[in-house]
């Protein structure tokens, strides 16, 4: 293990042997970091609130703050937790909170995430894997982000939104409703316009899938039919399948509504 002597570590610490700890960092609390972290100068680990759980690979660069309590006034210091997964990027004064005590008690963030300079990850969310976040963009707590979901800078999320896997929402969008899986997004207030074609293609779902994903989404955002009628046409003129079923379960399951 590395640490500069510079940074100060202070409480029930647990660091794998070849971590890398640069200059001026404050590592506090009850924190657990695993094998092949990269900690850069001026970082803030952890808090006297909670538990913070750190896996593999991750980089963290100057002026991260991760683990700190979450920004909630009724939280009264319970022990809630931050688990982190491997090979996540935090860029430069990036902020993620622990967890109120109000649902699991737990924010969790992946694996192979990116997210870029002053990003916020509010209290009790939940992000899945190969996610994208540009510079600037803040989520409000109990934000849910599925894989593979790529958000432009400067975008605003009202707490309890979910994004489904593969979706695109594009830069300067304020999200208060639910963003349509495999759709591109824009807008204050953001709603889905179209199908994100081009990251199906890089992410390698094949012809045939995107044209009947596409399909559905026209159903969904072509129109004046309700949400039920959409659903019940999608069911006729669509072809079965996983993508499909995932569809239109995320749509029945959505509780903030959809954004079209």
């Amino acid at each position: 293990m590395g640490v500069h002597p510079t940074t100060v570590i202070q409480g029930e610490i647990d660091i794998a042997d070849d971590v890398e700890i640069g200059p001026y960092c404050l590592i506090q609390g009850n924190v657990k970091i695993g094998k092949g972290n990269f900690v850069e100068g001026h970082v803030t680990l952890g808090s006297r609130y909670g538990v913070l759980e750190i896996g593999e690979n991750n980089k963290f660069a100057p002026g991260a703050v991760i683990g700190g309590p979450p920004q909630d006034v009724n939280y009264r210091a319970e022990p809630t937790r931050l688990k982190i997964g491997n090979n996540n990027v935090f860029r430069e004064f990036s902020t993620v909170n622990i967890a109120t005590a109000k649902a699991d008690r737990e924010t969790t963030i992946g694996d192979g995430n990116y997210l870029m300079a002053y990003t916020h990850v509010g209290h009790d969310c939940k992000l899945g894997n190969h996610i994208v976040i540009a510079n600037d963009t803040h989520l409000g707590g109990h934000t849910i982000i599925e894989d593979n979901v790529v958000i432009g800078g400067v975008c605003a999320f009202n707490q309890f939104i979910r994004v489904g896997k593969s979706a695109f929402i594009a830069g300067s969008s304020a999200v208060n409703k639910d963003i349509l899986p495999f759709s591109r997004a824009q807008g204050n207030y953001a709603v889905s316009r179209a199908t994100n074609k081009i990251g199906l293609q890089r992410k390698g779902y094949s012809q045939e899938e995107i044209d009947e994903i596409h399909r559905a989404i026209r159903i969904i955002l072509m129109g004046t039919d309700t949400v039920e009628e959409a659903l019940q046409r999608i069911r006729k003129e669509c072809a079965p399948g996983p993508n499909i079923d995932y569809l239109t379960s995320f749509i029945r399951d959505s509780k903030r509504g959809i954004a079209k």
